[in-house]
């Protein structure tokens, strides 16, 4: 097993990694190495990592260092190290039924709090592990959107569709907190295999597929103005997305971007579908957006 690591400048750090996740879309671990360097590295046998000349054109001008290292016998157990759990909190203004969200690879012990979903995704497997800020980000919105299903009254949450759902910890999450049907697509075969293993171990029903946003055409089932959508996407695919759409949801959060981007992506569905924005999220140089029908 090989190690590539790649070293920026700390200031231009979420560009490159929004490049690096094209190259590596099962994902990369991320390290401060220094308080201006970080460093992203990726896994895999030699014919499996991105080319070194992809790196550099990604990396432009903030890259300071590329190398590569074999990895001892144990570094199976030298890598959990890197993926501890993650807690996202519920809103406080209301929703008592909606709980907390406990994100932890299989080896961390649940959580002794009260009040308390968990979820379990092996990190090995696709990208979306709950410790990006971009899922993180999702996660919180989503939980907003259960609360005020909670607080209208609704009977049931309704029907979730996940776009890019990786190792599908969010469409687990939305079918932990009561959505159903819940369907995840990914273009990647690894994703949709792990979304299912992912699935099975939680104990939730997830219709799984494959589907290639620019070159597939999506079907969004259900009645005009009803269910969700969650696209964890870079920039490009969600304009993609904006335009390809064969309906409206009730409601859409949209991650993925940087903190520039969020403005582009709201213009684009406000003006395709006339979706608004309701709220926003960001931690980082990352943000994420819910948008609504009823704005």
């Amino acid at each position: 097993m090989i190690r590539l690591a790649i070293r920026v400048q700390r200031e231009q750090a979420e560009l490159v990694l929004a490049e690096l996740l094209e190259l590596a879309p099962s994902g990369v671990e991320e390290a401060e190495v220094a308080p201006d360097l970080v460093e992203y590295a990726v896994y895999g046998a030699p014919g499996e990592l991105p080319e070194l000349p992809d790196l550099k054109a990604a990396a432009g001008g903030a890259l300071v260092e590329i190398s590569t290292s074999e990895l001892p016998d144990d570094w199976s157990e030298r890598w959990k190290h890197f993926h501890r759990p993650v807690l996202v909190e519920r809103p406080v203004d209301g929703g008592g039924e909606v709980p907390a969200l406990h994100i932890r690879p299989p080896w961390e012990a649940p959580s002794d709090r009260a009040g308390v979903c968990e979820i379990v995704i092996d990190p090995a497997q696709a990208f979306g592990t709950g410790a990006h800020a971009t899922t993180r980000l999702c996660l919180e919105l989503l939980l907003e959107l259960a609360v005020q299903s909670t607080n209208q009254g609704a009977a049931e949450r309704g029907p979730l569709l996940d776009v890019g759902t990786g190792s599908g910890v969010l469409a687990i999450a939305a079918a932990k907190l009561g959505y159903a049907p819940v369907r995840a697509l990914d273009n990647e075969i690894e994703s949709v295999e792990a979304a299912r293993e992912n699935a099975l171990v939680n104990g939730v029903d997830l219709e799984v597929g494959h589907f290639d946003l620019r070159r597939d055409q999506l079907l969004w089932e259900e009645p005009p103005d009803s269910g969700v959508m969650i696209a964890n996407l870079l920039r490009p695919l969600l304009l993609d997305l904006a335009r390809k759409l064969p309906g409206r949801p009730r409601d859409l959060i949209a991650s993925g971007l940087l903190a520039h981007e969020v403005e582009e992506i709201v213009d684009a569905f406000g003006a395709r579908w006339g979706l608004r924005e309701r709220a926003r999220r960001s931690g980082g140089e990352w943000a994420a957006t819910w948008l609504s029908v009823c704005g």
